[in-house]
């Protein structure tokens, strides 16, 4: 049997990508260009415009939305200003504004891919049995391989560390729509359809408000994930607190790695907890 099976000629599955990214870096050069010029200057400029603001305006700006989006309670708030406070104190404050910029630009870009994306799932069998192996494909493909096409398409810098974020980050937002959408009560879109309402009409007037939680759920998701990927975007030259994480390591510096590792959980909690009280229902 094994000799059968030594006979069978290997596919040449490792020469195919690479024709195929060759071609793509070829033929769309100045695409790749385009967007890379573009997201750099974009993320740069809305950097600066983060570190142009004092940091302890902006500390106070987090624990005032902080403390209203908890329903007014000060736990959050508290330790948004502590945990901020910490991280200004140790000198972290322009990579935290360089991971922040990562984790918005990432995770705006992937909720505008994933929401529609889910839609069109919730709305064609078709789709939903296209979509679906990709979305298992890009959720167990090892985060690190992503950085092999965002370095080929972008070269180094934030542009690739964005692309490979947004990659690794799009599934949950796909998924959670696609199921927020399909649990919506059949008797509702029935009683919908006998009122005369229009497609687009049932989506933002029926089922989008319906699959809020769900969807908020997957946006939470999305976020978290794109926080994830800061560390390991540093190594094709993302800025923020994961080269701090990268270089203490590379440096066997446990001190400096501890100190950026917390500063990266401590803007985790902060996000986490803010996305979820912008899940919670409002009484």
């Amino acid at each position: 049997m094994n000799k059968m099976l030594d006979a069978i000629p290997s596919l040449p599955i490792a020469d195919w990508v690479e024709m195929l990214m060759d071609w793509l870096t070829e033929d769309f050069a100045s695409l790749f260009s385009f967007i890379q010029k573009a997201g750099k200057n974009s993320m740069e400029s809305f950097t600066d415009l983060l570190l142009y603001i004092p940091p302890i305006v902006f500390i106070l700006i987090v624990a005032i939305i902080a403390f209203l989006a908890t329903k007014k309670r000060f736990g959050l708030a508290a330790f948004s200003i502590v945990g901020l406070l910490f991280i200004y104190n140790q000198g972290l404050w322009k990579e935290l504004m360089n991971t922040v910029t990562l984790v918005v630009f990432s995770s705006v870009i992937a909720i505008l891919m994933g929401i529609p994306i889910g839609i069109l799932m919730s709305k064609s069998r078709v789709a939903d049995n296209i979509i679906k192996p990709i979305l298992d494909f890009m959720q167990t493909m090892p985060g690190f391989v992503y950085l092999i096409p965002a370095v080929a398409f972008f070269g180094i810098g934030v542009v690739p560390g964005v692309f490979a974020s947004v990659v690794f980050a799009l599934p949950p937002t796909v998924r959670f729509t696609n199921l927020g959408i399909r649990q919506v009560p059949k008797e509702l879109v029935e009683a919908a359809d006998s009122y005369g309402s229009t497609g687009w009409q049932k989506l933002f007037k029926l089922e989008l408000p319906l699959a809020k939680s769900t969807i908020m759920a997957g946006i939470n998701q999305t976020v978290l994930l794109s926080l994830s990927m800061v560390v390991i975007a540093s190594m094709i030259g993302a800025p923020g607190l994961g080269r701090d994480v990268l270089s203490a390591l590379q440096r066997a510096q446990v001190g400096n790695g501890f100190v950026a590792g917390i500063s990266l959980v401590i803007f985790a909690i902060i996000i986490d907890r803010l996305t979820q009280s912008l899940n919670k229902k409002k009484y």
